[in-house]
Formats: C-alpha cells, sequence, structure tokens
C-alpha cells in the first residue's frame, strides 16, 4: 500500500513538472509574440515592404557632322558594349572566373595580344612547369622579379603557340578587367545581337558586368577627312578627374583628337536617367526619368565635301604619276572668311599611297621661293628697297660658297625677280637686312637683330607662327635660329626655316586679302539636332570670320607684290605661266623649290601658292610635294591648277543649278498667277 502512494506521489510530481514547463514555455512564447507584434512590430512591417531603388543611365547619341552644304559627314550607328566595374560586389568572383565565363559568350579580337602577354598568361596557367625553368641556385640568390624575368626569357614558341584561341581571349578579357585605367572598363565594343542575348541570359552570374546602348560614328565618305574628324575614346586616366567634375562616368566615350575634341562641349549629348524602384522579389513597382536625354549638337563645318573629294583624287592620281616623290599636300581656304574648303594630304608607303591628312596641319617642309612675297614686303617695310629697285643678277659669292638664281638674269626689278623667281634680288635684301655691304664684303655685325626682323614681318603673314586653327594643336614649323648670314639669305629663298602647309596658306591668303591675316577655321555652325527630317536643325552659333592682325606693309607696297604674283601665272616669263596662262579664272601665285639633302645627294620639295580671280579672291590655295628626285617635275603646278579648275567648275554649276532653281520657282509662280 504505502509502495503505491509512492508511486503516485512521484507520478504526480513529474506530471505537475510537465505542466510547469509547458507553462513557462507558453507564456515565454506569449511574452515573444507579444515583443515581436508590439516592440519590432513596426520595424518589420517596414522590411516587409522595403524597396529598393537603382538609377539607370543611357547615353545619348554625339552630334552629327555636317559639310557646308549640308551632306552628312560623320553619323552615328547604335551599338551594345560590353562593360565591367569593379566594386566590392565582385570580390567574391575572381577576374579570370568571369573571363572564362565571357569568353564562352561573346568572341575578342586577339591580334593586339602580344607574345609577351601570352608568355604571363602561360606562366600563370602552368606555374609549377614555370617554376621548373629556374634552378634551386637562382631561386635561393635571385629576387622575384628577376626570377619571373628569367622564366619569361626561357619560355619557348611551342609552348606559346600551344595556347589556344580561347585561352588567349581568356587572357586579354581578364587583362581588361585589371586594368586601373578606369573604375569601368569597356571589354567589347559592338556586340552581336547573338552576344547581347547571350550576356543579358547570364547577368546574374556575371558580377560587375553590363551591356550599355551607345553608339559608333559612321563615317559617310569613308577615310575622306577621316584624321581631322578626330577619334573618340575611353576616358583617359590621366583626364579623369576634370570629366568626373564635369558630369562624365568613367566608361563614356568621349572626343580623343581633332575635331571630336575640339568640340566635345558640342558634339556631347546630355544623358536620359531614370530610376527604378523594386519590391523584396525584384518586381519593379515604379520608374520615373529624372533627366530626359538629348542628342550632342549637329557640327556643320566649313569643308566641301565634293570639292574634297575632286582635290583628294587629283593628288593620289598625280602622286601615283610622279613615283619620285615622297608626299604631297594641299590647303584651300577662302582668303577673306578663313574658312578651310579643303584639306588632303597624301603620302607614298611602298607600292601603296595613304591618307596623310593631318600632315597639312603638323608636317613642316622648307618651301622654297613660294615665300618670296613676304622677302620683298620685308624687304619694302624695312626700307632696304623701294618698289622698282633693281639688281643685277648674277652667282654672288659669300664666305667662300657661291650662291646663285637657276639661271642669271642680268638687271631685274621687283617685280621681274618675282615673276623669275630670283635667288639674288632676295639676297640683296636678306644682305641690306642685315648691314653687310656686298661690295666691300663687311657688316652683318647684328645677326640677330636681323634674323629677329625677318622672322617678325614673315610671322605678319603666318609663316613660323601658330595660324590659329580651330584644332587642340598645330606645328608651327622649325625656326633654324641665328647663324650666320649665309643662313639668312636662305631664309629669304625659304631655304632655312620650315613652315606647314596650313601656314604657307595662310601667307598667300594674307597677300590675297590685302594684307589682312585672317583665322583659319573648319567649325562653320553649330547647329540644334533635326534627325527626323533631312533638314538641319536652327543655327545655334556661327563663327564670325576673325582678323588675327593686318600687315604692317602699305596698301600700295602690297599691291605690287599681287602684281608680281600675277605675272607668274600670265606673265612672258612667269614660272608658272605655261600652266596657267589662258584660264578663266585669272590666277596670281608663285612658285617655289627647295633643296633637301638626302644623305648622298638632293632632293627637292615643290611648292605653289595661289588664289584667284586676282581682283575679288574667292579661294587660296597652297600645293607642297615634298622630297622628288626629280628636280624637273611640274607635280605641284599640275595640282594647283587641277583644284583650281575643279573649284571654278563646281562654282559654275552650282551657279547653273541655282539658275535652274530660280526659273523654276519663277515658273510656278507664274502658274500660280495664271491660276
Amino acid at each position: 500500500m504505502k509502495k503505491n502512494k509512492k508511486k503516485n506521489k512521484t507520478t504526480k510530481f513529474r506530471l505537475n513538472a510537465i505542466f510547469f514547463t509547458v507553462f513557462v514555455m507558453f507564456t515565454i512564447l506569449v511574452l515573444r509574440l507579444g515583443y515581436v507584434q508590439i516592440v519590432k512590430g513596426q520595424e518589420y512591417k517596414a522590411a516587409s515592404e522595403a524597396t529598393t531603388t537603382t538609377k539607370y543611365t543611357w547615353n545619348a547619341p554625339r552630334g552629327i557632322i555636317y559639310d557646308r552644304n549640308g551632306k552628312q559627314l560623320v553619323e552615328n550607328d547604335p551599338i551594345y558594349t560590353l562593360t565591367y566595374t569593379d566594386s566590392a560586389d565582385t570580390s567574391d568572383m575572381s577576374t579570370y572566373d568571369i573571363a572564362e565565363k565571357l569568353a564562352e559568350l561573346v568572341e575578342i579580337d586577339i591580334a593586339d595580344v602580344k607574345d609577351r602577354d601570352k608568355k604571363d598568361y602561360w606562366i600563370m596557367k602552368n606555374s609549377d612547369e614555370a617554376l621548373e625553368k629556374v634552378t634551386d641556385d637562382e631561386l635561393s640568390k635571385l629576387e622575384d622579379k628577376e626570377i619571373y624575368k628569367l622564366q619569361l626569357e626561357r619560355i619557348t614558341d611551342n609552348e606559346i603557340n600551344s595556347l589556344s584561341d580561347a585561352e588567349v581571349e581568356v587572357y586579354k578579357i581578364k587583362a581588361i578587367l585589371d586594368s586601373s585605367s578606369a573604375s569601368v572598363k569597356r571589354i567589347k565594343e559592338g556586340l552581336t545581337t547573338e552576344e547581347f542575348a547571350l550576356v543579358n541570359e547570364h547577368l546574374a552570374d556575371l558580377p560587375g558586368i553590363d551591356v550599355k546602348l551607345d553608339s559608333q560614328r559612321r563615317y559617310v565618305y569613308d577615310n575622306t577627312l577621316r584624321q581631322i574628324f578626330g577619334s573618340i575614346a575611353q576616358i583617359p586616366e590621366e583626364s579623369a578627374d576634370e570629366y568626373t567634375a564635369a558630369g562624365y562616368d568613367l566608361s563614356d566615350l568621349v572626343g580623343k583628337s581633332f575635331l571630336e575634341l575640339q568640340y566635345e562641349s558640342v558634339l556631347r549629348g546630355a544623358k536620359e536617367e531614370q530610376s527604378y524602384t523594386q519590391d523584396r522579389t525584384g518586381s519593379v513597382t515604379d520608374s520615373v526619368t529624372t533627366s530626359t536625354g538629348q542628342t550632342g549638337k549637329d557640327l556643320v563645318l566649313t569643308i566641301d565635301i565634293d570639292l574634297q573629294q575632286q582635290v583628294d583624287a587629283i593628288v593620289q592620281e598625280e602622286l601615283s604619276k610622279e613615283t619620285t616623290a615622297e608626299a604631297a599636300y594641299v590647303v584651300m581656304m577662302d582668303p577673306k572668311t578663313g574658312e578651310i574648303l579643303s584639306l588632303s594630304g597624301k603620302r607614298r608607303d611602298g607600292s601603296k599611297i595613304t591618307e596623310e591628312t593631318y600632315g597639312t596641319i603638323y608636317n613642316s617642309y622648307a618651301m622654297g621661293s613660294a615665300v618670296k612675297g613676304a622677302t620683298v614686303l620685308t624687304g619694302y617695310q624695312t626700307g632696304v628697297i623701294s618698289p622698282g629697285d633693281t639688281f643685277y643678277d648674277a652667282p654672288i659669292t659669300i664666305g667662300g660658297l657661291k650662291k646663285k638664281s637657276w639661271q642669271n638674269m642680268g638687271t631685274i626689278n621687283d617685280l621681274t625677280a618675282l615673276e623669275r623667281s630670283s635667288n639674288v634680288y632676295m639676297f640683296h635684301i636678306a644682305m641690306k637686312i642685315g648691314g653687310y655691304n656686298y661690295s666691300t664684303k663687311s657688316g652683318f655685325r647684328d645677326p640677330k637683330t636681323s634674323y629677329e626682323t625677318m622672322r617678325k614681318y614673315f610671322a605678319e603673314f603666318g609663316l613660323g607662327v601658330e595660324t590659329g586653327i580651330d584644332l587642340p594643336s598645330e606645328g608651327t614649323g622649325y625656326n633654324g635660329g641665328v647663324q650666320k648670314l649665309g643662313n639668312l639669305m636662305d631664309l629669304a629663298i625659304g631655304q632655312f626655316d620650315t613652315y606647314t602647309p596650313l601656314q604657307l596658306a595662310q601667307y598667300v591668303s594674307t597677300i590675297a586679302n590685302d594684307g589682312v591675316r585672317m583665322q583659319p577655321h573648319l567649325m562653320k555652325e553649330i547647329r540644334d539636332p533635326n534627325h527626323d527630317t533631312d533638314e538641319t536643325g536652327e543655327v545655334i552659333e556661327e563663327f564670325e570670320p576673325n582678323a588675327l592682325n593686318k600687315v604692317s606693309m602699305s596698301q600700295k607696297n602690297i599691291e605690287r607684290v599681287q602684281e608680281g604674283f600675277r605675272r607668274v601665272m600670265s606673265g612672258s616669263q612667269g614660272t608658272a605661266a605655261s600652266t596657267f596662262r589662258g584660264v578663266s579664272y585669272d590666277p596670281a601665285g608663285k612658285t617655289g623649290t627647295a633643296q633637301v639633302w638626302n644623305g648622298s645627294g638632293y632632293n627637292y620639295n615643290l611648292t605653289l601658292v595661289g588664289y584667284a580671280p586676282y581682283e575679288n579672291p574667292e579661294v587660296a590655295m597652297a600645293v607642297v610635294v615634298t622630297n622628288v628626285r626629280n628636280g624637273s617635275s611640274v607635280i605641284n603646278k599640275n595640282i594647283g591648277k587641277r583644284i583650281l579648275d575643279a573649284y571654278f567648275t563646281d562654282e559654275a554649276d552650282q551657279a547653273d543649278d541655282a539658275d535652274q532653281a530660280d526659273d523654276a520657282d519663277q515658273t510656278a509662280n507664274a502658274d500660280e498667277i495664271e491660276e
């Protein structure tokens, strides 16, 4: 009996313990539930309703570039660009892993991957084999850099060639991802439709990878003026702060050179920005456009593309015929406004002729007698000669060296000296400026002042100084410094200092424009974009003709040199008269031949400057043909005549078109009146 009572007490105690435990647990649960609902309720409610907002930007297309007649020169094609952004989110996955995945999705051009790059990749892939290429002794004595250098040197061609194209693609992608050029790297521009779809399908597995809508420049006339348009590229590292301060993203493409760089602020579009709101499931709940995009403004150039194509063809044909010439350049401009009508440059490269349009701006050469107009005007201005003064043209000896003209001309005045291109006449001007008495062989006590005087007046025409063209930079030629009297005499005939074709064009334009030096320019207008129609947009800004300076010489003396230039083209003994005599457009100009030492003898730079018509100039030109072995070649004159013929033929055709349009308008008006 006692045992049963004891057993019942034990059972009852256990049941009570269980009930008490359940009660405590239930109490804790109730308290916890209360805490969650009352204390943390608002916090959890907010969490359940939490959303994320992400801002996206879309690049706007750059402005279109037109010629002066409204013909499109540079357009935009939409493309997709594959990018990588390095951030904390990408740290969980190595750039090698990302590169491997991307190489399976897109095709990468590996033509620019060098053998040294492949060696780096081979070492990374084959670390054990690479380690075997150095001895234990070398490992113990050399530093890591020296060991790595030995490994590179000992990799064989067979080992390099063992890398597959797919592996090299991985290496190139990884190199881009690891580069420090910008936080956002461009991996590939111009994804195919298939690549675009594949990458988007795998974006969740590719941290840092994105596809951006971009635009790619398309050049309507292929390589024509391609170098002058310039290029666009990702923001360089050294300019990152400057561009980001101006609102750029580091992945943006910006003008890198020439016109694209010069007019970056004009051509650049304003980005469209949108904010997307997503809930916890990733569904978009709202989208707001925070900034509407705007295509870049359009740039209208002074270039006449029809004339440009003709000039390019002429230069190409003439350079092809004159097989001893190295290169040829042409600049055509309006002498009254400074508008550049055509820039052409071609260079012989073995059996091919390649584009070198930038040479009109940057390359400088000895220009020969083409600069004699500046020499004569300098002589007038310094008072060492007066219009009509004569010298006897015969060989002269300076410092034991004989200097002469291309032929002995006897007694000649300034006009004949220009017409027949007398060196000796220019030598006498230089000697007088230097204070040298040729009869007594004495003087020239202040060489520095003599050189400064010549260059000062040459600079008034644009020779040896910046022309002011609207490009990021330009060449200014070579200044030979202060030398002997003989070099000063060479300066007077274009055989000492060097000048660019553009400087030569500005010089002759200044003479044509009665001594007013105009700033040459390529921008004619800036217009609002209007790409929905064939018409260009409204004009925002026009380039106002800018007179840089008026030369010191009197109008009478300028007209004297203009007459000498006219005789060059049409006089009985003019050096270009056989080429230009009888043409309808009445040109004036000056030929030039400069000797160029080639190591064993002389080649020749053949030049020609000119303008037309003589009385009311519309166009000025400079032709420069370099390193011609055939000194009797007339390639400079042939190019000059053909490009002026092309200009005035085009002008006549345009006038005929305008007349026909006027006739059509008048007929239409008459029909309206009759109705």
